[in-house]
């Protein structure tokens, strides 16, 4: 049978972008569903936007694609919405793939990842123009060159972004996740970190994750980096390593 898997892009590429080349690598016998955030779903955040919007919208999506259990896989802010739907709905979950999330609830933080985000609160009150660089600067190891931009006028959709930026990451603030619940997720889970990222903000988010998940993965891609992530530099590779991830799942209940 096919395996059924969502994907949830981050907080800068919408899905297409994001997730083509990986969707097909994975190749026929897959059913993938890509779903780009809710918080761009209007031109501005919409009102009374948390993570509970995201985790609503990924259950309705599930329940109109017919998938009953799912693989479910997060990039960045989608890494985060993903944590906080399999704390919620574990039972939907076949394995959780978490690609370089930038947050897995508020419990048990180190010391770095506190300062991580009170340099992204502070960021995150910029100017569009300031904001942007130092939020990429801010995500990549020390000596590490942030991607130049890319050629010609930037896409409407991109105007959207500092917005949706400041309104997860408030999110993230105001949601709960018992990492009990973490701990007691039995599906197996995924973590793909690049080599080339914060040390100290997705390396600990990393290890910190080693310790919630009972069945627990972790694969460094040495070469990449948050902006230059496996699932786009490194499709083929990646989606080896998910299907190995889903062969492993329970496919008996999707």
């Amino acid at each position: 049978m096919s395996h059924q898997a969502i994907l949830l892009p981050g907080i800068v590429l919408p899905k297409e972008l994001a997730y083509g080349d990986l969707i097909d690598a994975l190749g026929d016998d897959v059913e993938p569903l890509a779903k780009d955030l809710e918080v761009y779903a209007t031109d501005a955040p919409p009102p009374g936007y948390g993570l509970e919007t995201e985790i609503g919208a990924v259950e309705r999506e599930a329940e109109a694609a017919g998938f009953g259990r799912f693989h479910l896989v997060g990039y960045s802010g989608g890494g985060a919405i993903s944590t906080a739907f399999a704390a919620r709905y574990p039972d939907r979950v076949l394995s959780l793939a978490l690609l370089e999330p930038s947050w897995i609830g508020n419990e048990e933080l180190s010391e770095e990842e506190r300062q991580a985000w009170t340099e992204f609160e502070r960021i995150s009150g910029l100017p569009p123009e300031e904001m942007m660089p130092r939020f990429i600067r801010t995500q990549l190891a020390p000596g590490v060159d942030p991607p130049p931009p890319p050629p010609g006028p930037a896409p409407d959709w991109m105007s959207k972004r500092p917005a949706g930026i400041h309104a997860i990451t408030s999110a993230f603030h105001r949601h709960d996740v018992d990492p009990a619940a973490l701990r007691a997720f039995e599906q197996p889970v995924y973590f793909a970190l690049g080599g080339r990222s914060n040390p100290d903000f997705f390396g600990r988010i990393a290890a910190r994750a080693g310790e919630l998940f009972d069945d627990y993965e972790l694969e460094v891609f040495e070469d990449r980096h948050h902006f230059d992530p496996p699932h786009r530099a490194e499709p083929q590779a990646l989606a080896a390593s998910l299907r190995r991830l889903w062969d492993r799942a329970n496919p008996l209940d999707g």
